[in-house]
């Protein structure tokens, strides 16, 4: 504890609350690696080791084939496993729009929330899940999002259910259970899940902002018996929302819990990029590369991989 308070000063770190933010006008190459970024928990304590987590890419694709194709590129750049956002198949990708007013202007999409949807019948869920099954070359963590946590599944609750429970029988890795499911039947399939070998993300997505460092803190260590892992995922609608990820991370660190912490928007991916060093057991990126691809608070595979590397994580 003394001798990172002795860096801190020494190197013109800021503080603020639990962690320690380097001063923008102190340069980098001048600290030691180990303490660019310095986290210790209120009582002083760091991890006697820096984690090593798995990562895992969030899979953009629409259709079964495009989720082959983009999990196969996934597995070359580095990925530990892939994500399937089962929901995303209901989607209807638009035709992008060209401005009138620049002539040679990148066609642009619409957002996501407001692409259309197809309707339930549209998708075929046993020969969608048994064809991802045979493509993916990767371990998979199954998801159907609800919209009320940031997905686009169109039908109602007991469809969403049904989905999740033909992929924990098909024995997928990883099914990914929100803790807002209904508790009689989130239990079921909990114990589904465990009877099939398959193991369970337990995920929380605000998609309105992001809660106080000590309720994610809580909503971690309360729900470990929830799930193999705890997934929060907040909205940064500033750099102090982002900070309160950070918080709650170095609070838990060392504590030896399973946890992923993150948000989306600028700053969400600090805990991503430093995961290592803040104890995370998973961390979710993309695929994606385009210019300031941080702005949304996400991270390309590759650059995470070369930014452990270069931070010596």
């Amino acid at each position: 504890m003394n001798i990172l308070k002795t860096l801190s000063k020494k190197y013109g770190f800021e503080e603020r609350k639990n962690v320690r933010i380097m001063s923008k006008s102190v340069k980098n190459e001048n600290i030691p690696i180990a303490f660019r970024i310095a986290t210790v928990n209120e009582e002083g304590k760091v991890a006697d080791s820096m984690a090593d987590p798995k990562v895992c890419v969030a899979l953009d694709g629409t259709t079964v084939e495009e989720m082959t194709d983009e999990a196969a590129r996934a597995n070359l750049a580095g990925a530990d496993m892939v994500e399937v956002r089962f929901d995303r198949l209901y989607l209807v990708r638009p035709d992008p729009t060209i401005s009138d007013e620049e002539e040679g202007e990148k066609p642009e999409m619409p957002p996501e929330n407001d692409w259309e949807t197809m309707n339930m019948e549209d998708v075929d869920v046993e020969a969608s899940i048994a064809a991802l099954k045979e493509g993916l070359p990767l371990p998979v963590i199954f998801t159907v999002r609800p919209v009320s946590e940031g997905g686009f599944f169109p039908g109602v609750e007991s469809e969403r259910i049904e989905i999740l429970q033909k992929a924990i029988d098909s024995k997928v890795s990883w099914i990914d259970l929100e803790l807002t499911i209904e508790g009689a039947t989130r239990k079921s399939l909990q114990d589904a899940a465990s009877a099939n070998g398959c193991q369970i993300i337990a995920s929380s997505h605000d998609i309105n902002g992001t809660p106080d460092a000590e309720s994610i803190v809580s909503l971690v260590r309360e729900n470990q018996d929830a799930g193999d892992i705890v997934k929060f995922c907040g909205t940064a609608n500033n750099h102090d929302d982002a900070l309160q990820i950070i918080e709650a991370a170095t609070e838990l660190t060392g504590e030896g819990l399973s946890h992923s912490l993150m948000a989306v928007n600028g700053g969400g991916d600090w805990t991503r990029l430093h995961a290592p060093m803040l104890d995370q057991s998973l961390v979710y990126a993309t695929m994606r590369n385009e210019f300031r691809i941080s702005d949304k608070g996400l991270v390309n595979v590759r650059d995470l991989r070369d930014a452990w590397s270069l931070l010596e994580y």
